[in-house]
Parts: structure tokens; sequence; C-alpha cells
């Protein structure tokens, strides 16, 4: 494996596969894409630190129960909106 892009995906299955073993997930019920196509969303557009803090929020609510089908798609949405209220009152 000597292409970088290869290497990083062989590593991110890996940990996803170890990550879902110790949780006891499914590795099938996990659409790492999405989720990482979510974080991305929301750490360019609201801050770095919100997008983990993000994905453990969404985790919260799918473990609850109360995340909609399309919960990653409407916080996508909402970050790609995100305005800050600091640069509205400038």
């Amino acid at each position: 494996m000597t292409d970088p892009e290869e290497a990083r995906m062989h590593v991110l299955n890996e940990w996803t596969a170890l990550a879902c073993k110790e949780l006891g997930i499914d590795p099938a019920q996990v659409d790492r894409d999405k989720i990482l196509d979510l974080t991305k969303e929301v750490a360019h557009n609201v801050a770095r630190p919100a997008a983990p803090l993000t994905a453990y929020l969404l985790g919260l609510a799918q473990g609850a129960g109360t995340a909609s089908e399309d919960a990653v798609a409407r916080l996508v949405e909402l970050a790609q909106k995100w305005e800050r209220t600091s640069e509205k009152a400038d």
C-alpha cells in the first residue's frame, strides 16, 4: 500500500471494525462516509471542535431512539446554513 489515501482508508477500516467490536456495534450499521461528511461540514462551517461533539450528540440521539431517519441530512443542512451571531453583530 503506497498510496497515502489508500493507507488512510485501510487504517480507518481497521479502526472502525475494532471500535465497533469493542462497543458491540454491527459494523454494517455504521455509515462511515455519511458521518465523515457530516463532521467535515460541521468543522468547516461551524467550528472544528463542534465536529466530534455533533457526532457524539447524533450517537446519543440514535441510542436514545430520538434521532430521525434524516438526522444526518438535517445536521448537515444546519451546519451549511450556520451564521455566527458575532459576525451578524459586526
